[in-house]
C-alpha cells in the first residue's frame, strides 16, 4: 500500500481505549529487540501441541535466572493483583559471529564485558486488559542497588550509573532490580537476549518490511546507505535498522527508541499474517528458534505461565497496546546524558495503577526518530473488523492524557523512520 507522510502538527493523541473491536494475537507487537525472541515464544505456545510446548519451555529452563529478592510468583497471574509485569532486556554481547559490526564496542579490554541497551517494562493490566510498554532509554543517569553475580559475589549500590550498566553489576537479576527500583513497580517476570540473535528471528519469518522516509538513511557507523522508500530487511539489515541513530533526523537514542518501535509493529503484521499463524510447522519453527536464543527468569520458565500471558493479551486490540518511552530530561552534568523526569514518570505509574486507559498527547514527529504516514488516499480501505460474537460491548472510559513529555505511539500507529538524507544531502 503506498503511503505519504505526514506534516508534525501538535495536539496528536494516541489513545488506549478499551474497545468492542479485537485484533489477533497482538501479543506480537510486544517487542523491541528481545521482546521479538518472547513474543514469538508466546504466540507459538499457544498455537503447538502440548508436548511441544513443554519440550521447547524445559530447553529454555535450562538457562534460567533467579531474580534476587522476588518472592514465589503465584501458579495463576490472575491472582498478581495490579496488573502483571515483565522485564525484557536486549544485551550487546560480543558474539564471534557479530562483533565486527560493533566497531569499538567489540575491541579492547571492554569486548568481554555486556550492557543491558535495551530495557523495556511490559504493563499487562487486570481486566480489561491493556498493554503499556515502557521503554528506558540506555543514557539514563539513575543510582543502581546493590546486586549479587551469578558467583555469589556483591556488587555495593551506586550514586551514579548509567542504565545500561545495570547488567554487568550482576546481570538480568540486577537489571530487574534496577528498574523495579526506578518504576515502583514489582517484576515478577523477566527475559533477555543478545541483539544478535534478532538476526535468527528475522531470517525465520522472511525479514520484515519497514518504511524509510524523508530522503533516505545514511550511517557509517553501522554501514546503511538506504534509499526512501519500503524495504524488506533480513539478517544483519534488521540488526543495523534496530541500532541506528545517527542515520535519523535526530540523531539521538531517544530517536532510535521510537524508530525501533516501527519495526515492532512491522513484525507483528507479518506475526499475524496467514504465512505464519496458519502454519503449525513455521510457528514450531520459530518457537525452537526462540528458545535457542532466550534467557529466562526462572518465573518465566513455566510453560503454564508462557500459556496464561499469551491468553491474558491475545484479544487486546492494537489501539491498546501503547509504547512509551520513560520521560527523562537532559542531565545538568552532561548533555550527552538523560536523567528521569520523575514527576511525569509519576503520572503514567498512577494511570497504570488505576487501570485507565492512557492518551499519548506528544507529538510521534517531533523526536527526529520517525514521521508519522497516512494510507494513500486512492487505496483500496481496509474491511472493519467486527465484534466478537456474543461479546459484550465494553463501557466507554474516559482516557488520562499523559503529559507531553512522555513520547509513544500505539500499536495501530504506522510510522517511518525519519532518515538523515534530507537534512545533510
Amino acid at each position: 500500500m503506498a503511503q505519504t507522510t505526514k506534516p508534525a502538527k501538535r495536539g496528536r493523541r494516541t489513545v488506549a481505549r478499551h474497545g468492542e473491536l479485537t485484533s489477533p494475537h497482538p501479543f506480537s507487537l510486544i517487542m523491541k529487540v528481545v521482546g521479538v525472541i518472547v513474543a514469538v515464544v508466546l504466540v507459538s505456545g499457544a498455537g503447538i501441541a502440548a508436548y511441544a510446548l513443554t519440550d521447547l519451555t524445559g530447553s529454555v529452563a535450562e538457562n534460567a535466572v533467579a531474580l534476587e529478592g522476588q518472592a514465589p510468583v503465584p501458579p495463576d497471574i490472575g491472582a498478581i493483583e495490579g496488573g502483571v509485569n515483565l522485564l525484557l532486556v536486549g544485551t550487546d554481547e560480543c558474539e564471534p559471529e557479530y562483533a565486527r559490526y560493533f566497531g569499538d564496542r567489540c575491541t579492547g579490554a571492554d569486548a568481554e564485558g555486556q550492557l543491558n541497551d535495551v530495557n523495556m517494562l511490559v504493563h499487562i493490566s487486570d481486566e480489561p486488559r491493556r498493554v503499556t510498554v515502557v521503554s528506558f532509554p540506555r543514557d539514563l543517569m539513575i543510582p543502581l542497588p546493590a546486586c549479587t553475580d551469578d558467583d555469589g559475589s556483591q556488587n555495593g549500590e551506586t550514586s551514579r550509573s548509567q542504565i545500561n550498566e545495570a547488567w554487568a553489576h550482576g546481570g538480568l537479576s540486577c537489571v530487574n532490580k534496577t528498574i523495579s527500583e526506578l518504576s515502583g513497580q514489582s517484576i515478577p517476570f523477566a527475559a533477555k537476549v543478545s541483539f544478535g540473535n534478532v538476526i535468527n528471528i528475522t531470517d525465520a519469518i522472511g525479514g520484515v518490511d519497514v518504511c524509510i522516509g524523508n530522503g533516505g538513511i545514511r550511517d557509517i557507523y553501522t554501514g546503511i546507505d538506504w534509499p526512501a522508500g519500503e524495504r524488506n530487511i533480513q539478517g544483519m539489515e534488521a540488526l543495523q535498522f534496530l541500532r541506528t541513530r545517527h542515520g535519523l533526523e535526530n540523531g539521538s537514542d531517544l530517536a532510535r527508541i521510537s524508530n525501533q518501535q516501527q519495526y515492532m509493529s512491522s513484525l507483528a503484521r507479518r506475526l499475524v499474517s496467514e504465512e505464519v499463524l496458519s502454519d503449525p510447522a513455521t510457528l514450531y519453527r520459530l518457537a525452537t528458534t526462540a528458545v535457542d536464543n532466550i534467557t529466562p527468569s526462572e518465573s518465566l520458565a513455566n510453560p503454564m505461565t508462557l500459556v496464561q500471558i499469551a491468553l491474558a493479551v491475545k484479544n487486546v486490540p492494537f489501539e491498546e497496546i501503547v509504547f512509551v518511552q520513560y520521560p527523562v530530561a537532559e542531565d545538568p552534568s552532561d548533555p550527552n546524558r538523560v536523567v528521569p523526569n520523575h514527576e511525569a514518570a509519576d503520572a503514567l505509574w498512577a494511570a497504570l495503577a488505576a487501570n485507565q486507559p492512557i492518551a499519548v498527547t506528544n507529538d510521534p514527529n517531533s523526536g527526529g526518530g520517525v514521521v508519522t504516514v497516512e494510507p494513500d488516499p486512492g487505496a483500496t480501505p481496509a474491511p472493519d473488523a467486527t465484534p466478537t460474537p456474543g461479546a459484550t460491548p465494553a463501557p466507554t472510559e474516559t482516557a488520562v492524557d499523559l503529559p507531553d513529555s512522555i513520547p509513544g505511539t500505539s500499536a495501530a500507529d504506522r510510522t517511518c523512520s525519519a532518515g538523515n538524507v534530507r537534512a545533510n544531502g
